[in-house]
Order: structure tokens, then C-alpha cells, then sequence
């Protein structure tokens, strides 16, 4: 039995996932793990809150020595000190990128279907959103570079926002693909913001690449952003960093992180990032193949109850995309009729870019393989074929 086999009661602890929703209700919606932190992060965060006072954390030498350790370890990506900001989260890290590359009416190119965030962050910095959509094939997507070249080509175009791993059409981009978005956002003056919290939550056989890593010229054009919150389940503790190479643009991007008043962490976040990145590399990897087998689960399950829809290729994440285009209603019908009747919620396509979106639904496969086998039960009952 796997330590991730083990279900723990969450309703009525003021979670987001599980509260959000009724008790008959199994939420398989927002990215959060079902399952107890590492460890190593438990014991952690045991032993600051045992000093019992909690006033304004410091962030050690000893939090940056884990960062850079465990990105040239894990991803022969050598980060310097002094690139690193440290702040609450991702999402306030983007909304304070684009703010500082970016002016009001400036246009922001995405790849949707993406991240719902991604729409509201740059509309609140008062950019225009423009679309690079992906390209259904077969199983997976792939980039229309020719349309992405010409979104680039546009001179109001200054900021690009790439998700890496992308949620939720689940591709960990090659290096020849980061390597094309780079030399086109570099040639027309379009700096890249890289949004890769999906890091470490890589399926077997895929690589992931930061987008900085691949050359010095993403690396000079590019902000990272990072985080161990989503890998190892700790989106509570509200650590994150953004990386920059370039002086002028963190500089920028530091100044409104101060602007914005995220530029102070909770005494939890960095401990728990230190315990994540240099004692539970194991339990990532053991992690990754259970959410691999949670996986094709999911895809077994759909072949034999609801073969009319197709579950999309998993490179990265624990969010599967799951095409219902067949079953001639819209996402939002369907998620719907899934709440309603199957009493089980996730995600409807839309969510993450209207057109793009229309046809599909997100699933969270990151819970006990029972409590997912409970969900995918209750979808086929609503779903499948009841002649």
C-alpha cells in the first residue's frame, strides 16, 4: 500500500477544495493535493511552531543555498543568488511581472487554453489579452509558431505569459519549443514571463525544461516563476520566487513586489521550502508515479465506461483534460449535470479560454486512488449509456 493510498477527512477543516462544496459533494476541481505533505516538510513546520513565537521571518542564506542547490540538482539549471525574489505566491508574482514590464493598454499573448488566473492578472494591470490558441493533435497540442509569430509582430504586444508545464493541456514543452518562443519573443521585443509551479510534476518519460535553462538569450528575456507549494502540497504556507538574470527588469519586478506590500513571508514558507527541496526528493518521484497510475486509471476507466470521450495525453501536472465534445452538450451543461445528479465537481473547459475551452472538462487526479475511483464512478453513472 502506497503512503498516497491513505484518505484524510478534509471537510469542515476550512479547506477550499473540500468546503467549497456541499458534504455529498467529491470535489475533483482546484489544484490541491489530497494527500499529507512529506514528511520531512510535517516535521518541519512541527518543530517552528513548537518555538512558539511567530513574529516577521528573515529569510536565511540557507533558503537560497536550497533553491539554487535543488534546481542545478534537479534541472541542471545554475541560478545565481542575487536572480532570486522571494514573495507570497505565484499569482502575485505574475500580477507583479506584468506590471512591471508591461503599460495600461498593452497587449499580453497567452496559450489557451491556460490557467484561468492568467486572464484576470493581466486584465488587472490593465493589458489586453491575446491569444495564441493551441492546436489540438490527436491526443495532445501543439504550437501554431506562424500565429505566434504574428501576435509577437505586434508592436503593442510587450509581455508573453508561458506555462510550463501547461495546465491544463498538460504538454512539458521540449526544448526545441522553448527554444522557437525564444528567439521569436526575443526578436520582436517581447519579454517572457514563465510560470513553471508545475515543475516537478512531470509523468514518466517526459523532461521537464525551465524556460531560462535552454540558452542566454531566454535567459536574459525571461521571469521565472516557481514554487514548491503545488508539488508538495504546501499552497498554504504561501512561499514562492521569482527568477530574473537581468538587473533592469528585477529591479523593476522587485519594486513592485515592495509596491504591492508581497515582499514579506509567514515564518512557515521558507522552512517548509527548505524541507521540501533538500530532504523529499524521493517522495516526489514516488509521488509522480503514483499520480502516473492515478492516470491511467482515469484513461482505462473512460475507454471501458465512456468511450465517446477521449482523455487527453498527461506529460505533466495532476490535472487531466478530458474532451466530452461527443456527448452534444456544452461544458458547462455538463459539469453541471455532474454536480447536480453525480454529485462530483470539476472543472468546465471554458474556464480556461472560451473558444479553446468549449468541448472539455478538467479533472484533479491528485487524491487516493479510491476516493478518484469513487469520482469516475460517479461521472459514468450520469454520463454513460443508461439503455
Amino acid at each position: 500500500m502506497s503512503q498516497f493510498d491513505k484518505i484524510i477527512n478534509r471537510r469542515h477543516t476550512g479547506s477550499v477544495k473540500w468546503d467549497y462544496v456541499a458534504d455529498d459533494v467529491l470535489p475533483l476541481w482546484v489544484a490541491d493535493m489530497d494527500f499529507e505533505a512529506a514528511p520531512a516538510i510535517k516535521q518541519a513546520v512541527l518543530n517552528r511552531a513548537e518555538h512558539g513565537v511567530f513574529g516577521y521571518a528573515k529569510v536565511e542564506d540557507d533558503y537560497y543555498e536550497a533553491v539554487t542547490s535543488w534546481f542545478h540538482r534537479r534541472h541542471q539549471w545554475d541560478i545565481q543568488r542575487d536572480w532570486i525574489i522571494y514573495t507570497t505566491g505565484v499569482i502575485p508574482a505574475l500580477s507583479c511581472a506584468i506590471k512591471a514590464i508591461t503599460l495600461p493598454g498593452e497587449k499580453v499573448l497567452i496559450q489557451t487554453p491556460v490557467y484561468n488566473h492568467f486572464f484576470s492578472s493581466i486584465r488587472n494591470q490593465g493589458c489586453e489579452i491575446l491569444e495564441n490558441e493551441l492546436v489540438r493533435q490527436e491526443d495532445t497540442y501543439e504550437i501554431d509558431f506562424v500565429d505566434f509569430e504574428a501576435k509577437c509582430a505586434d508592436e503593442k504586444t510587450t509581455a508573453f505569459v508561458l506555462c510550463n508545464p501547461h495546465n491544463p493541456a498538460g504538454r512539458v514543452w521540449h526544448k526545441d519549443e522553448l527554444e522557437r518562443m525564444g528567439a521569436i519573443c526575443a526578436k520582436y521585443n517581447v519579454r517572457v514571463i514563465s510560470d513553471e509551479i508545475h515543475c516537478e510534476l512531470v509523468m514518466p518519460g517526459n523532461t521537464f525544461i525551465p524556460f531560462a535553462s535552454v540558452n542566454a538569450l531566454n535567459q536574459s528575456n525571461s521571469v521565472t516563476l516557481n514554487s514548491p507549494t503545488k508539488s508538495f502540497n504546501i499552497a498554504g504556507l504561501q512561499i514562492a520566487n521569482i527568477i530574473c538574470s537581468d538587473n533592469e527588469m528585477r529591479r523593476r519586478v522587485d519594486r513592485v513586489v515592495n509596491i504591492y506590500e508581497v515582499c514579506d513571508v509567514n515564518p512557515f514558507g521558507p522552512v517548509a521550502l527548505k524541507a521540501a527541496y533538500n530532504e523529499s526528493e524521493a517522495w516526489i518521484d514516488e509521488l509522480n508515479e503514483y499520480l502516473w497510475g492515478n492516470y491511467q486509471l482515469l484513461k482505462t476507466y473512460f475507454a471501458e465506461h465512456l468511450p465517446q470521450s477521449k482523455v487527453l495525453r498527461l506529460e505533466g501536472t495532476y490535472l487531466a483534460w478530458v474532451d466530452i465534445s461527443a456527448l452534444g452538450m456544452t461544458s458547462k451543461q455538463v459539469t453541471k449535470k455532474l454536480l447536480k445528479e453525480g454529485r462530483v465537481f470539476v472543472n468546465d473547459g471554458p474556464l480556461y479560454g472560451n473558444k479553446t475551452g468549449e468541448g472539455y472538462f478538467r479533472i484533479n487526479l491528485a487524491s487516493p486512488r479510491a476516493v478518484l475511483q469513487d469520482g469516475l464512478e460517479r461521472i459514468a453513472s450520469t454520463l454513460g449509456d443508461k439503455k
